[in-house]
């Protein structure tokens, strides 16, 4: 939305008795291919966060943002949610809440299991699919329109899981993009190198979530790194920097009250970040700018080809 009236903004938040209400700053009203990479990102990263909700609330949520329907999937404690329109299927999975004790599980355990492509993959990450995955696969079956992929926290893993699978399933679309925030590693180097696919993995500052499980235990990451600094922008930079940038982060968050390891994980901070970018990505393309595609926004490609060889 540009320059929306207090009314127009009202009628977008969405709020519950007891719940943080969250406002939905994504309206899609063509195909996601024709929107800008930094509006895909937030749409995704709103898509993600609505993923959290129950059922009527994420339909209404997810109407705002353009998406007429919505079907949830679950199983013992495992969910996704399928986004359609008239130009396009998402699918979201869900991230991690503290009090559900599937995530708990799954997110803390380190052990490695054979994939179904070659290497191995995070063994909680990989049940957590394997429950939802015939259910989302008869669904995607009859799909016509561009599929694409979500998910934060340990739905980032999820969808990253997912997206893969797609490859190698009888389902026609395969994953047009993957958008995760906040994820873990998820497999080993063979696995994450094995499907070669459009993934943008947003990193916000010291999101301690991206750092597990560790490096030593074999896991890397998927996809292209972007990364958001402590001042919630989005920028390039090398692992010195990068580091430096962390250090002060660390120290602001102190001052706050903070620790900033926990609190950067939120999904709220994404959603801040690429509303600020969006925002200044509408005021470039009025003065007769043009908007970057998702390429120029990866973080410095050595350091992730330090990580996907070490």
């Amino acid at each position: 939305m540009t320059n929306p009236t207090p009314a127009e903004i009202e009628s977008r938040v969405i709020a519950e008795p007891g719940e943080v209400s969250y406002l939905v700053h994504s309206e899609v009203d063509r195909p996601l291919w024709e929107l800008t990479f930094l509006q895909r990102a937030l749409l995704f990263a709103e898509l993600s966060m609505i993923s959290y909700n129950d059922h009527e609330e994420a339909s209404r949520a997810a109407k705002l943002a353009g998406f007429d329907e919505v079907t949830f999937f679950e199983k013992d404690g495992t969910q996704a949610y399928q986004f359609d329109n008239q130009y396009d299927r998402v699918i979201a999975c869900r991230g991690t809440e503290p009090n559900e004790w599937n995530d708990i599980r799954a997110d803390a355990d380190a052990a490695a299991v054979f994939a179904e492509t070659v290497g191995k993959v995070h063994r909680g990450f990989k049940y957590e699919v394997d429950d939802l995955w015939p259910m989302l696969e008869q669904a995607l079956v009859s799909s016509k329109n561009p599929l694409w992929f979500c998910g934060h926290s340990l739905g980032g893993a999820m969808a990253t899981i997912c997206g893969t699978r797609c490859f190698l399933s009888h389902i026609d679309p395969n994953p047009e993009q993957l958008f995760t925030f906040g994820s873990p590693r998820v497999g080993d180097n063979r696995y994450v190198n094995h499907v070669k696919r459009e993934h943008f993995r947003f990193v916000n500052n010291n999101d301690i979530v991206t750092r597990v499980p560790p490096l030593l235990f074999g896991y890397r990451h998927c996809g292209s790194e972007i990364y958001i600094n402590r001042n919630g922008k989005i920028r390039r930079l090398g692992k010195l920097l990068k580091g430096r940038d962390r250090w002060r982060g660390f120290l602001q968050g102190l001052r706050k009250g903070k620790i900033d390891h926990f609190d950067d994980h939120s999904i709220h901070h994404y959603i801040a970040a690429l509303v600020a970018a969006v925002e200044a990505e509408h005021k470039k393309l009025a003065q007769g700018g043009r908007a970057k595609r998702g390429r120029a926004y990866i973080t410095d490609a050595r350091e992730a080809e330090e990580e996907t060889t070490a």
